[in-house]
């Protein structure tokens, strides 16, 4: 018979606040970001008030030694917890902000408490808002029951009494019976299931999943930022304040803010784990933090507190802000300008580890790292190195870089590994097999628009530069934008070809100006191609001329026209503009490993209004894209198209269930409209999607999740 791996308790819910006010429970902000809307708090303490029972505590013990203290903090709370909750910690996050009156840290990293009213009339619980708040009917703010019961009883009664008269005897007994009724909810009885300290994360994973009814899995990203809660949780916070100042500018200091990628707190400790232990495989790593000598399996507090040392040595690093920026700086020498080029975050997680351990370990100097890890990373991204087994491939990357680096050097190792990647086969055969997709995101579409920036490459038929296009924090579609060279119109009505992915094609793509393309409307190719060169190289009345033939001819190399393509059937010129591209593409990589080459970019615009960050936020307790996306309603390749006929612009819905238009994400349907109409829109209703029950407004689809009742698709501990 199997040991019995737990054991079943109870606690009441005094206890369990103070427990965790003690730190004998840990209730760490970043195991799970409170992510439930103050409405599903609110039904919480309904049911308790009602009596009902509302579900299980999962502890696991943490089998920390008596008095041990965190890792590199001195005071003398900082002691290790006894407990970690493994599920219940949304419930938990909401009964101890409820009775406490502390804020919760939100999904986006901002704070907000659950503030709860409560009318006595009817044992009514209700988010607090303003028209609440002004109404006497409620106690303002139930969190004022335990700490002053008297007196906020007293106080409620006289401001009852003074706005609607006084209460006869019976009535302001029986509402002095449901206040104190709230009262006594800290005594309300929890069941806890306590998992013993001998269980490994595997068992304790495998519990979970058993138990929880909604299938939710544990990560070993789950397991090692919860290890860190318990024996550096001053760690764990640095992690998020760091996640959080990527996402949010600062006027006021230095900040990791940037435009290429908003790391989550478990990102980071990835890089973290790559610097101090070589490590990509996180199932290893937690191990190695709970003290375990992976040779021989034995465990030892002395070997854990060892190892989190070097871990505290290598954040350090990963964290400094001189550090990061200047990792950055190779993106940009790489010709990628911000997120919207970036369709794979661990390509750039895993080459900032790379440019860490070329900086702190074997001490390449800046301008000769920044050249090489320029390199790795276009051949990284490009090559979508660090997708499907990406942990794997990046501790092999890890070995053979250390190995070969003690022959011939760091910066050496990384180019041999580049060179032996990018071969002359992946240039003319790979590459061009890549581009023969209408994927919005694909990295090897993000490549010829890095090769682009990286030439300082003119939009077809203008003075404008790509380079303005890709600023990434344009956000409207005015200004460069794709354009179909067959366009989509004649293709579909002359030639007759509906798939809207061949239409889509990257080689049937160019960057052109929004007024050009306006005129060039839906001509066919010989007859509109003829047209735009002759207003372009035709000199005015003083003689000026918008592109001298010099320039004209560096853009068709620069856009990989085909000679002749006004007249190539359109399979032909797909084929044969597919291999030109590669051609610019590898022209591009040659130069960003020349010497003298040096990326300079106009500044980035600075945002004047929240709207530039729209789509690297969700709003906390709204139906948002990603719960349409995740419930089916959404699906991966649904195609979007404006209700507005007058409006043209097609839109699709990615792997990662973002619109995507003109190749920029937008995680909001209002931002995705206004880069489509160029005004103000409200997206739910602006958007169309193809579904199989015909067109249906993305408010429809919003209305059919609410009206099925469910619950947003975030991660949730029930």
């Amino acid at each position: 018979m199997a040991k019995t791996v737990f054991r079943s308790t109870s606690f009441t819910l005094r206890h369990l606040v103070d427990s965790i006010n003690r730190g004998d429970v840990a209730l760490p902000e970043l195991q799970r970001p409170f992510v439930w809307s103050n409405s599903k708090v609110r039904d919480l303490f309904d049911s308790m008030y009602r009596g009902f029972p509302v579900g299980y505590l999962l502890f696991w013990e943490t089998g920390a030694e008596v008095g041990a203290r965190q890792i590199g903090v001195d005071e003398r709370d900082a002691r290790v917890p006894r407990w970690l909750i493994v599920d219940g910690q949304q419930r938990l996050t909401s009964l101890y902000s409820v009775l406490t009156g502390k804020p919760v840290v939100r999904e986006d990293y901002s704070e907000s408490r659950v503030k709860l009213a409560f009318r006595p009339r009817d044992g009514h619980f209700s988010v607090w808002d303003i028209a609440i708040g002004n109404d006497p009917e409620f106690l303002d703010d139930v969190a004022a029951l335990w700490n002053d019961f008297r007196g906020t009883e007293s106080a409620f009664f006289t401001a009852y009494e003074k706005a609607r008269g006084e209460l006869d005897s019976s009535t302001r007994n029986s509402w002095g019976d449901a206040i104190d009724h709230v009262r006594d909810l800290q005594n309300y009885p929890f069941n806890v299931v306590e998992l013993d300290s001998s269980v490994d994360e595997e068992q304790v994973a495998e519990v979970f999943v058993r138990i929880n009814s909604e299938g939710v899995k544990l990560s070993q990203a789950d397991f090692i930022l919860t290890l860190m809660s318990v024996f550096w949780e001053k760690g764990r916070k640095q992690l998020e304040e760091f996640a959080r100042g990527c996402k949010v500018p600062s006027v006021s200091a230095a900040s990791p803010f940037n435009w290429y990628v908003a790391p989550q707190p478990d990102q980071l400790l990835r890089v973290s784990i790559a610097l101090a232990f070589r490590r990509a495989v996180l199932k290893h790593a937690y191990s190695i933090l709970r003290g375990k000598n992976l040779e021989t399996g034995v465990m030892t507090a002395e070997l854990r507190d060892d190892q989190f040392r070097r871990l505290q040595e290598a954040q350090a690093k990963v964290l400094d802000l001189t550090n990061w920026h200047e990792f950055l700086r190779c993106l940009e020498r790489a010709g990628y300008r911000g997120s919207k080029m970036i369709s794979n975050q661990n390509a750039v997680l895993f080459t900032y580890a790379i440019w860490l351990i070329g900086r702190v370990d074997h001490g390449v100097p800046l301008d000769r790292l920044r050249d090489a890890v320029a390199r790795w990373f276009f051949m990284a991204h490009t090559t979508a190195r660090y997708s499907g087994s990406f942990e794997t491939q990046a501790e092999r990357d890890f070995r053979q870089i250390d190995e070969m680096a003690a022959e011939i050097g760091f910066v050496a190792a990384l180019n041999k590994v580049v060179d032996d990647t990018l071969t002359s086969d992946f240039w003319t055969i790979t590459l061009p097999n890549e581009l023969a997709t209408s994927a919005s995101r694909s990295p090897a579409l993000f490549a010829y628009f890095a090769a682009l920036n990286i030439l300082d490459a003119d939009a077809l038929l203008s003075t404008g530069k790509v380079r303005e296009r890709l600023d990434p924090a344009v956000i409207s579609k005015k200004g460069i934008e794709r354009h179909h060279l067959f366009p989509r119109a004649y293709m579909r009505d002359v030639l007759k070809v509906k798939d809207t992915r061949q239409i889509n094609q990257i080689a049937n793509m160019a960057l052109v100006e929004w007024n050009d393309n306006i005129a060039i409307s839906d001509d066919a190719p010989e007859k509109y191609s003829p047209e735009q060169v002759k207003s372009k190289t035709t000199p005015d009345a003083s003689g000026h001329v918008v592109l001298d033939p010099t320039r004209l001819a560096a853009q068709e190399d620069h856009h990989a026209l085909p000679a002749g393509w006004t007249s190539l059937s359109f399979p032909d010129f797909l084929a044969q503009r597919r291999k030109l591209i590669a051609a610019v593409v590898r022209k591009a990589f040659e130069r960003v490993s020349q010497p003298g080459y040096a990326a300079t970019y106009p500044a980035v615009q600075t945002p004047t209004n929240d709207e530039a960050f729209e789509d690297r936020r969700d709003a906390a307790g709204t139906v948002s894209l990603t719960d349409l996306f995740k419930s089916g309603l959404l699906p991966n390749g649904t195609i979007l198209v404006p209700v507005r006929d007058s409006v043209d612009a097609v839109a699709e819905i990615d792997d990662e269930g973002q619109i995507v238009l003109d190749d920029l994400p937008f995680t909001t349907p209002s931002a995705a409209a206004k880069a489509a109409s160029g005004a103000s829109e409200n997206g739910w209703t602006f958007w169309l999607a193809d579904t199989p029950a015909g067109q249906r407004s993305l408010a429809t689809l919003r209305d059919e999740y609410r009206s099925a009742n469910v619950e947003p698709a975030r991660p949730d501990d029930e």
